[in-house]
């Protein structure tokens, strides 16, 4: 899976290009550097702390696509 993250200054929201769509929400925050592992996705998606499309998400398997926008911490990318 290849990743290249674009950062657009006039917008907080960062381009994270995705080779291979759907992605799992547990696999884009490891790609997005948001996390280091799956075990530390999977406490922050089940403690509600990702934002999916401005939405709190509790399924680590949910199926991303392209122009979701995932936030956590203040940190948001959207998929393309």
């Amino acid at each position: 899976m290849q990743k290249r993250m674009e950062n657009n200054p006039s917008n907080t929201v960062n381009q994270l290009r995705v080779s291979e769509l759907p992605i799992r929400l547990g696999q884009l925050l490891k790609l997005a550097d948001f996390v280091q592992d799956g075990i530390e996705a999977k406490f922050y998606i089940q403690n509600g702390e990702v934002l999916v499309n401005q939405q709190p998400e509790t399924r680590r398997g949910r199926k991303l696509q392209k122009n979701d926008v995932v936030t956590f911490r203040g940190k948001s990318v959207s998929i393309v």
